[in-house]
């Protein structure tokens, strides 16, 4: 059958519309990845902080007995009993984690180092609560104590954990707050969190406190002071 001139002329431009259906297809094909690659693009950074303030529940104390004699014979039986009544005294105040952390004898000189006689010492460790640390030091001295050594002040585990979960949960807030105070300044709003990264809460060393020989004269105070726990918390934020 022989095709007239009007019959190709369709079929030439069903071909182009055709061609031009396809295109439009393909090209909205090609848009779909790129809309969604700007999506995957649009993720906001940002880094919150938080901080809780505790106060130092328990102080760790270390004191010592040190006795000099002619005789290293002597010295030793006068430091043993000197210490012997530290530690009974320790004994009952009900102190915790009660140690001994050093025991030495040892002659001592004279300013031209000529040995004039021996010393002996004996230094424990203990735990007590913050609040009555002064006054145990004060009693420990008066039956024979001559040298505290130095007091740490710590936080027991249970309240350290509470001030880390509630300075994490500042640090989020705070990311939060931050994000929707940059979106909102640009017209939009955040969407799903994609990613957080926890830097943990730091608990800070423990606060030491004086070192030397004990003041009898009057009671010796001890002031915890404050200690604070820092946390960070990233987030990634899609908008």
């Amino acid at each position: 059958m022989t095709s007239t001139p009007a019959t190709s002329s369709k079929s030439r431009l069903g071909l182009r519309l055709g061609a031009i259906g396809l295109g439009l297809v393909l090209a909205a094909a090609a848009a779909l990845p790129a809309q969604a690659q700007e999506r995957m693009n649009r993720i906001l950074s940002v880094t919150g902080r938080g901080s809780e303030i505790l106060t130092a529940s328990t102080a760790r104390v270390t004191l010592g007995v040190e006795a000099r004699a002619n005789t290293a014979e002597a010295a030793q039986a006068e430091m043993a009993k000197r210490a012997s009544a530290v530690v009974n005294l320790l004994k009952t105040r009900n102190v915790q984690k009660l140690q001994t952390t050093g025991v030495y004898l040892s002659p001592y000189y004279d300013n031209n180092s000529k040995p004039i006689g021996f010393m002996a010492t004996n230094t424990v460790s203990f735990e007590v609560s913050a609040a009555e640390a002064g006054a145990l030091m004060d009693a420990a001295v008066k039956v024979g104590a001559t040298r505290v050594d130095g007091v740490q002040f710590t936080i027991d585990e249970s309240t350290s954990n509470i001030a880390r979960n509630r300075a994490l949960a500042a640090a989020t807030r705070d990311a939060q707050a931050q994000a929707d105070a940059v979106l909102a300044a640009l017209g939009l709003s955040r969407q799903e969190i994609i990613g957080i990264q926890v830097e943990g809460a730091a608990m800070p060393m423990p606060a030491p406190m004086m070192r030397g020989v004990a003041n009898v004269a009057a009671e010796t105070p001890v002031v915890a002071g404050e200690q604070t726990v820092q946390a960070t918390v990233t987030l990634q934020i899609r908008y």
